[in-house]
């Protein structure tokens, strides 16, 4: 069984926000607070230690006073280059990684994902109707995998997930846990909801 301190969070804050028009979707606000302190302080009520994968405005993510890590492939290409970048900058066993637009994260995700683990490498969310691979549980012995992986130009998480041997955990009660905030659109309308 995996313990909760032996869990790092993480926040991956890293990408590029195409659909947001180039903005750094990770400082966008809902309800007055950027979307990566929602994820943040979501996890915090689950783990002791969290830290943020961010490749633009590290002074900004940094004021926070938590670790920050800037992917160490050039041009970012995508999630899984931010999580082999944690691998290879920070000692933790364990990673909880969650992207920073998803602001809503049930307060049992650590929990769950543990005692579903079974005995595999990594687990992910599973919804109900999609799956969810940048909200995974993964240990660092993937790390060799992985970077072989991204090094060979493969950039999809499911297929590298299915790869190691991981498997979906059922989120199906959490549905509107999970939700992304890709859009300006949105972003508007979980702000008109809340």
């Amino acid at each position: 069984m995996v313990r909760s301190d032996e869990v790092t969070g993480v926040v991956l804050a890293g990408g590029k926000g195409r659909r947001m028009g180039g903005a750094d979707k990770g400082l966008l606000n809902l309800q007055g607070e950027p979307l990566w302190r929602h994820v943040a302080s979501r996890l915090r009520t689950q783990l002791g230690r969290i830290i943020i994968s961010a490749n633009r405005h590290q002074e900004i993510y940094q004021a926070s006073g938590m670790k920050v890590i800037t992917d160490s492939m050039i041009d970012y290409p995508g999630p899984l280059a931010g999580m082999l970048a944690v691998f290879q900058q920070d000692e933790a066993e364990w990673f909880l990684f969650c992207p920073c637009d998803t602001p809503f994260i049930p307060e049992n995700l650590v929990d769950r994902l543990k005692t579903q683990r079974k005995n595999a490498p990594a687990v992910w969310v599973h919804d109900g109707e999609r799956d969810h691979p940048t909200i995974a549980l993964m240990h660092r012995s993937v790390q060799p995998v992985l970077q072989e992986y991204l090094q060979s130009g493969e950039r999809r998480v499911m297929v590298f997930l299915r790869l190691i041997g991981g498997h979906a955990v059922d989120f199906s009660d959490f549905k509107d846990a999970f939700v992304n905030i890709n859009t300006p659109e949105e972003l508007d309308r979980w702000e008109q909801k809340q």
